[in-house]
């Protein structure tokens, strides 16, 4: 930071720079000193706006960062979205499925038909017959 002057210590520079270089080269001086200063804000300005620019970029670095986690997290999201729609069908068959089950077991066991005795249909064995056995 530049050093603060007031009016006296401005006037007082500038009557020694008059004895000093005298009336004649005065002029010529404060015109270097000038174009001295305004090199020197115009490299201040680059380097600030270089600054800028540096901090935009890494601003913009992060905000591509999130932008990309936020995507990744989004498909994340999708899917386990997905899983629990998988999920969810899956619990709905199971307790549809026991739910037929219990049905099924809950109704009355229909009436057996009384059993007849067993007729035997086979052909009856002649004791002739050896080739049969």
């Amino acid at each position: 930071m530049l050093p603060q002057f007031g009016f006296s210590e401005l006037l007082f520079l500038v009557i020694i720079a008059l004895v000093i270089l005298g009336p004649k080269d005065l002029s010529l001086a404060m015109r270097k000193l000038g174009q001295f200063v305004a090199r020197g804000r115009t490299m201040a300005n680059e380097f600030r706006a270089a600054f800028d620019d540096i901090a935009r970029h890494a601003e913009l670095d992060d905000l591509k960062k999130e932008i990309e986690d936020l995507k990744r997290d989004n498909a994340i999201t999708q899917a386990v979205d997905e899983l629990k729609g998988v999920e969810k069908d899956i619990n709905e068959t199971v307790m549809r499925e026991e739910r037929a089950m219990k049905e099924e077991l809950k109704k009355p066991a229909l009436p057996k038909e009384p059993e007849s005795p067993a007729v035997d249909n086979a052909p009856a064995k002649d004791p002739d017959d050896k080739a049969a056995s």
